[in-house]
C-alpha cells in the first residue's frame, strides 16, 4: 500500500486462535514455555477476542492517516484503526521511527488523534512500512536498535499492536527481513502481550516466495504472529475480471499457505488471516474494487471467520469531486455516497 499518504523450524504460535507461547517438542506436538514468550494470561485485543469467541465474527479494521484527520474514519464500526505509517525518518539514513518520515512519533497532533480514533472504544495499530520511504528494518543495524525503534513508536501511540506492512524491496531484502524477525522477537520477549500483524502482497495464486521466506523467517525466530493480512489489489493488468472473485482466491490460495508455514488447522488459519482491498481504482489499469466487490468480500469473510477486513484507505471513501479530485489520492473514483465502503464492509 501507498506510504505517502498520496499510497519450518517449529510450529509458529498464531496467537488470535491458537495456544499461546506455544513451542514445539520432538515429536511435533504443542507446549507451552514458562519463559517470556508465553502470553498466557494476556489479555487479547477486543476485535480479536470476538472472533476468538464466535469463530464467524469478523472485525473491521481500516487504514488511516496518522498526520492528518477524516470526516470519514468513523464510517462502518471500526474495532481497530491502522496508523499509517512509521517509516525511518528523513532520507533513511538513520534509526529514527518517524510518522511518514517526516513527523516526530511523539507529535502532539498524532497523540490527539489518536485519542480522537480510540474514543469510540476501537483500539489503534501502528503500521511500519508500506509501499514508499525506507523501512526501519532496512535503516537500523542491529536487532536491538530496531526493536528500541519500533518499541519508541509503539509507546508513543500508547499501542501493543505492531503491523509491519513489508512489500517492494523490502519484502526481497533477505537481510532485514532477518532482522525484522529478530527485532520482533526481541520485542515480545519484552512486551509479552504484543500483537504482530504482518501485511504482505498476494496474488489469486497466493503469496509469492518472498512472502513466504519471511513468515518462515519469523516462524524461524519464534515471533508469534497474531494476522497475516494479504492485501487483495494491484495484482497486474492482465488481471482484469472481478476483484471481489480475485480476493476470494487469493484468500483460499493464502490460506492453504497459512496451514503448512503454521502447520494449524483450518479454522485458525481462516482466524488469523486478513483481507485489505483498495477500495475503487487501483494503482493498477484495469483495476477497478467496487461497492459491490466489499459487500462480496465481507460474506465471503464471514462465511469463513476471517479474523477482520481492512481497506485502503479511510480518506478514500468518498466520490471524486468537490475539491477531491485525485482517484488514487483522496477518493476512490466510482459513484458512491460518502463513507460507503466503510458501511460495505462493517457488514
Amino acid at each position: 500500500m501507498r506510504n505517502s499518504l498520496k499510497p519450518v523450524a517449529g510450529l509458529l504460535c498464531l496467537v488470535a486462535l491458537a495456544c499461546a507461547g506455544c513451542t514445539t517438542k520432538s515429536d511435533g506436538s504443542a507446549s507451552t514455555p514458562s519463559g517470556p514468550a508465553s502470553t498466557a494470561g494476556a489479555s487479547a485485543p477486543a476485535e480479536e477476542s470476538a472472533t476468538e469467541a464466535s469463530g464467524t465474527t469478523t472485525a473491521y479494521a481500516p487504514y488511516v492517516n496518522a498526520t492528518d484527520a477524516s470526516d470519514l474514519d468513523d464510517a462502518g464500526s471500526a474495532a481497530a484503526y491502522n496508523l499509517a505509517f512509521v517509516i525511518a525518518e528523513g532520507d533513511g539514513d538513520a534509526c529514527t521511527p518517524a510518522w511518514n518520515g517526516t513527523e516526530a512519533i511523539d507529535d502532539s497532533a498524532v497523540k490527539s488523534r489518536i485519542s480522537a480514533l480510540t474514543d469510540s472504544g476501537a483500539s489503534v495499530r501502528v503500521s511500519f512500512g508500506g509501499a514508499s520511504g525506507t523501512e526501519l528494518a532496512q535503516a537500523c543495524d542491529s536487532a536491538s536498535a530496531l526493536a528500541e525503534a519500533y518499541g519508541a513508536a509503539l509507546d508513543a501511540a500508547g499501542s501493543t499492536r505492531a503491523d509491519f506492512d513489508v512489500e517492494g524491496d523490502a519484502l526481497k531484502d533477505s537481510d532485514s527481513v532477518a532482522l525484522r524477525s529478530e527485532a520482533i522477537a526481541l520485542l515480545q520477549k519484552d512486551r509479552p502481550d504484543l500483537s504482530v500483524f504482518f501485511t504482505l502482497p498476494v496474488m489469486p495464486s497466493g503469496l509469492d516466495d518472498d512472502a513466504v521466506a519471511l513468515l518462515d523467517s519469523a516462524n524461524d525466530h519464534a515471533v508469534q504472529v497474531t494476522t497475516v493480512n494479504i492485501m487483495t489489489m494491484n495484482y497486474a493488468s492482465s488481471y482484469g475480471g472481478d476483484m471481489g472473485d480475485y480476493a476470494e482466491r487469493s484468500a483460499e490460495a493464502t490460506h492453504e499457505q497459512l496451514m503448512d508455514v503454521f502447520g494449524t488447522s483450518e479454522s485458525t488459519a481462516w482466524g488469523a488471516l486478513a483481507l485489505t482491498s483498495m477500495l475503487g481504482v487501483n494503482d493498477v489499469d484495469n483495476e477497478t474494487f467496487t461497492l459491490e466487490d466489499a459487500a462480496q468480500v465481507r460474506e465471503f469473510a464471514e462465511e469463513k471467520g476471517v479474523g477482520w477486513v481492512s481497506m485502503w484507505a479511510t480518506f478514500r471513501d468518498r466520490e471524486c469531486g468537490g475539491g477531491a479530485s485525485d482517484e488514487l489520492v483522496d477518493c476512490s473514483g466510482v459513484d458512491q455516497e460518502d463513507g460507503a465502503f466503510g458501511e460495505a464492509f462493517s457488514g
